[in-house]
């Protein structure tokens, strides 16, 4: 096994990049605001927080959509575990995955930062 990089947190890069997933766009903010060093925690952190940040909101909104609101807003929550449990996955494996739409998004707000 390769050699595993440190960030300026003092965590293996695929650990803090599986973290910034876990509390969805909460602790998408709290590692882009932490990690200063390591691009590969950034990207992760930026495309969790625009990711679940957004299917947060639409959930607010079709949430108070009566019957069809509530049917949409269970596919939306599903498609969230999906997407929550790929991104924990392919940042511990080390890779820098990008989601469709929201990863391009993530690495041109980054590149504005």
């Amino acid at each position: 096994m390769g050699e595993e990089k440190k960030t300026s947190v003092g965590l293996e890069e695929n650990i803090e990049g599986a973290l910034t997933y876990l509390l969805g766009f909460i602790t998408g903010i709290i590692f882009l605001l932490i990690e200063k060093e390591s691009a590969f925690v950034r990207f992760h952190a930026m495309q969790s927080t625009i990711t679940f940040l957004a299917i947060f909101i639409i959930n607010l909104i079709l949430g108070s959509i009566p019957f069809i609101g509530w049917a949409i807003t269970s596919v939306v929550s599903l498609i969230a575990i999906v997407l929550w449990l790929l991104g924990m996955y392919k940042a511990y494996k080390g890779e820098l995955y990008k989601f469709p739409i929201v990863g391009d998004i993530a690495v041109s707000q980054l590149k504005r930062l």
